[in-house]
This record gives structure tokens, C-alpha cells and sequence, in this order.
């Protein structure tokens, strides 16, 4: 029993003497508020995120987001070749660009309905002269698609800020009015015209900002922006002629027709002619000189 009781008295003595000393106590407050924090820290951040998951999730739910993400990749896509394969494209025939030189000029002219008429577009083809599969140059939203005996099937689709892009002489027509394409997308296969005949299997590539045709060639693999501050004014007079040959191919026709309208006006003055004849009646002097005559 003693024994007990003086492992008791030792024990007690040490541990007043552990407390005795001076850093017990302060480094006893310290880890216990440390362990509070700890735990306060941890609860706030379990709570918040609870709420965040939970209203982000039902909050999200409906929202379309899918049209302005499009629109904001569309304004930084780099204008594209409207070829599957721009490796294998060749091209066959250029823009007319009143800058260049004479000879680029005349290599630029397509000759149609015996008149020589500037190219508004970039003619494509392949090396092996067979058809290939057709793109979309950027991303937009199909505005037209007509069958066309002259052009050889026509495409256009609308882009932001006034910018289309037209794709003719083509066949296998893969899009609809209002489909949405993205860039890079098969719209056609390469086809023939009878407008751009001698380009064989092709596709005619126009681009026109603001209804007036642009040179494709400055703008490929450049973004849209450069486009958006294209200078369209010394353009403006190749922007119809292909159009009025097309839509009006036998006005020149109908000018002789017109002309011969004047050969009826020059019959009119045969009737004048004949007036005058009438207007010999003044032969009444004559006759009455002649009575006068009779009477002497």
C-alpha cells in the first residue's frame, strides 16, 4: 500500500511540476486555437460550397448558350480556302483588281455572250482536273441556294457586318436555306458553268461586303476584321456587269429592234412629202393665168 501511494504522491508531484513550468499553459491556448480555427475554417468552406453547386447547378438549367459562343468564334475565325484540300487546289482563274497589271488584268476577263467581262471571284480546281469537295469559308447561316443552268448552282451564306460569301458552279448540294455551317464544313462538290467554261470542273469563290465583290485572294488565312475594314470603292463598277448579263442576256439583242424604230419615223416624213404635193395648189395661179389668157 505504501508502495502505491508513493507512486501516487511521485506521479502527481510531476505532473504539478510539468505544469509549473512556463510555456504549459500558453502553448496549451495556442494549439487549442489553432484547433478551433481549424475547425471553423473547415465548416464555412463546406457550407459555401454546398450553396455555390447547388444554385449554379438549378440556375444553369434552360440557358442557350450555344448562339453567342458561335457568334464570338465567328468574329475571330481567319477566313479559310473553300477547298477540302487546299494542298491539291489549284487556281485557275483570279479576281480582276483594277491595281494589277495589264496582263493580270487580261488573264482576269471571263469572255461570255461575245463580251468580255471581269472576274468577281477566285476560280478552284484540282491538279488531277477532278471534282473535290466544296467548304465553307467561314462559319454563318445559309441565305441562298438556287439552281442555276449559267452559274452551275449557286450557294450563299451570310456572315456578321454585311460579309457574304458565294459559292457557284457547283453540284451535290449538301446545305438548305437557314442551316447553320461552321467553318470548314462540305457544303457542294466542284462543278462545271457555262459562265466560267473553260475553268472545267471548278468552284467560283466570291466574297462581297456590302453587296460589292472583294479580291478573296488578299484575305485568306487573315482574320475577319480585316474584312470588316475592306475599302469596297474602287470595286463598285465590277459588282453588276456579270449580274446584267446574266439576268439581261438579250437586252443587246433587243437594241436593233429599237433601232428600227426610227425607219417608221422616216416614213413620216414620206406623208410630209406628200403634204407639200397637196400644197402644190397654189396651181390655181397657173390656172387662173391660164383663164386669163383664154380671155384675151
Amino acid at each position: 500500500m505504501r508502495e502505491e501511494e508513493n507512486k501516487r504522491s511521485s506521479q502527481s508531484s510531476s505532473v504539478k511540476r510539468f505544469f509549473k513550468k512556463r510555456w504549459v499553459f500558453p502553448a496549451i491556448y495556442i494549439a487549442s486555437a489553432a484547433i478551433i480555427l481549424t475547425a471553423v475554417l473547415w465548416y464555412q468552406s463546406s457550407d459555401n460550397a454546398t450553396d455555390k453547386y447547388g444554385y449554379e447547378s438549378s440556375d444553369l438549367t434552360g440557358k442557350k448558350n450555344d448562339t453567342p459562343a458561335l457568334e464570338v468564334n465567328s468574329s475571330l475565325e481567319n477566313l479559310k480556302m473553300p477547298v477540302k484540300d487546299p494542298m491539291s487546289a489549284v487556281v485557275k482563274m483570279e479576281f480582276y483588281d483594277f491595281n494589277a497589271s495589264e496582263d493580270k488584268q487580261e488573264a482576269a476577263l471571263v469572255f461570255y455572250n461575245n463580251t468580255y467581262v471581269p472576274h468577281t471571284g477566285v476560280d478552284f480546281t484540282s491538279k488531277d482536273g477532278e471534282t473535290f469537295e466544296v467548304v465553307s469559308a467561314l462559319s454563318g447561316t445559309v441565305t441562298r441556294v438556287e439552281e442555276d443552268a449559267t452559274l452551275g448552282n449557286v450557294i450563299e451564306i451570310e456572315h456578321d457586318k454585311g460579309i457574304v460569301t458565294q459559292y457557284q458552279s457547283v453540284k451535290d448540294v449538301k446545305v438548305e436555306v437557314g442551316d447553320k455551317v461552321k467553318q470548314g464544313q462540305v457544303v457542294a462538290m466542284a462543278g462545271q458553268s457555262l459562265f466560267d467554261e473553260e475553268s472545267g470542273t471548278h468552284v467560283h469563290f466570291e466574297i462581297r461586303k456590302d453587296g460589292v465583290a472583294v479580291n478573296p485572294t488578299k484575305f485568306f488565312n487573315k482574320p475577319v476584321s480585316d474584312l470588316h475594314d475592306a475599302n469596297t470603292t474602287e470595286q463598285k463598277s465590277v459588282s453588276n456587269p456579270k449580274q446584267q448579263m446574266i439576268e439581261e442576256p438579250t437586252g443587246e439583242e433587243e437594241a436593233p429592234a429599237k433601232e428600227e424604230a426610227p425607219s417608221k419615223d422616216e416614213k413620216t416624213p414620206s406623208k410630209d412629202e406628200k403634204a407639200p404635193s397637196k400644197d402644190e395648189t397654189p396651181s390655181d395661179d397657173e390656172s387662173s393665168n391660164s383663164t386669163e389668157k383664154t380671155n384675151s
